[in-house]
């Protein structure tokens, strides 16, 4: 929005969903992002607890700033709590990574997304699934947009300190020799037999090479939870480390043989990465990081992740291309159908 900075003012709410410096102040700094104006500090809970700690939070803000635009991102709890707020005073809202589905609805994020863009205004999408999907759900063909990939403009202007970065070096690890691991979805750490067999596919992986896992703070607490400790002292190569902030996580994604994940982004960034990514899941809200990208949907079941594994060893990984928009200029499109098409100014 700096772009009409002379006709459109703006601020940055901070909801403080995520707490942890690494997942939330340390993005602000490796972005060079300005300070968000308002800060809501809603820490942890329950799903219901959160989401209604944030709308008791932001209404405040809306009511403070008489907004003619909200604009909420993503698919989080933030993401609903803010948009529900906002409409529910009468303000138009916006929603950018729209239309993205999984169509699996055991999973927190998917109701998020279902019911953001159900009574959003307009929708911004960062796949044509996007645009596919919220036309099959009925949404009005003039108020969505295919627009790109914001992510992907952050990283693509993140680039140039992700290439100084010396992680891989501080880490003692040699390019193209270790793995990534991130793991913190419910379905895959909530349950002792689950986790503790993700383990030991990562230390038996682990006898072959590094394998570096940035811990998500859920994650630890179960692994103390569950007793699980042992598997982890069993395997030397298997390197827990605190969670990286942005420039560092993506130089050491970047340089990798492979990422194993149970995240929606990461699946992005490594399709623009060009690095191979193994998703523990079934499902992806993100077809297009399958259909063009370095992909590769993993049920997380012993034998079929240990297949996978040994395939991408085994194959260099085929040529992929980056889905259409994901060019670094997304955020700029947004801004501009903001400027021109909704506030008209």
């Amino acid at each position: 929005m700096e772009l009409y900075a002379d006709r459109i003012e703006h601020a940055i709410c901070h909801t403080g969903q995520h707490y942890d410096y690494a997942m939330s102040q340390a993005f602000f700094e490796d972005l060079q992002l300005c300070d968000p104006q308002f800060y809501l500090g809603v820490g942890s809970g329950s799903h219901a607890e959160q989401t209604a700690r944030i709308m008791l939070a932001f209404e405040p803000v809306c009511l403070q700033w008489h907004p003619d635009l909200v604009i909420v991102v993503g698919d989080v709890n933030s993401t609903i709590a803010c948009t529900l707020t906002a409409v529910k005073l009468g303000i138009e809202t916006a929603h950018v990574e729209a239309g993205l589905r999984s169509f699996d609805r055991t999973m927190p994020e998917e109701i998020n997304r279902i019911a953001t863009d159900a009574i959003c205004d307009w929708l911004f999408c960062t796949e044509q699934s996007g645009v596919d999907n919220l036309h099959r759900e009925g949404a009005r063909s003039d108020r969505v947009f295919l627009v790109g990939n914001t992510m992907i403009d952050s990283l693509l202007a993140a680039m140039p300190a992700i290439e100084r970065c010396r992680v891989v070096e501080e880490l003692g690890l040699e390019p193209r020799r270790y793995a990534v691991v991130t793991l913190h979805r419910p379905s895959n750490v909530d349950e002792a037999e689950q986790l503790g067999m993700l383990l030991e596919v990562l230390a038996e992986l682990s006898s072959t090479m590094p394998v570096v896992f940035p811990i998500h703070p859920r994650t630890r607490q179960n692994i103390l939870r569950f007793g699980l400790e042992q598997i982890l002292r069993s395997a030397p190569q298997l390197r827990l480390i605190e969670p990286e902030r942005y420039i560092r996580f993506i130089a050491l994604v970047r340089s990798a043989a492979f990422v194993l994940t149970d995240s929606g982004g990461i699946q992005e960034e490594t399709t623009v990465l060009g690095v191979p990514c193994l998703t523990l899941r079934t499902t992806t809200e993100r077809p297009s990081t399958i259909e063009c990208g370095t992909n590769l949907l993993v049920p997380p079941e012993r034998e079929r992740i240990r297949s996978a594994i040994e395939q991408v060893l085994a194959a260099p990984p085929a040529k992929h291309t980056i889905p259409p928009l994901w060019d670094g200029h997304a955020a700029e499109r947004i801004a501009g159908i903001i400027a021109e098409q909704i506030l008209h100014v």
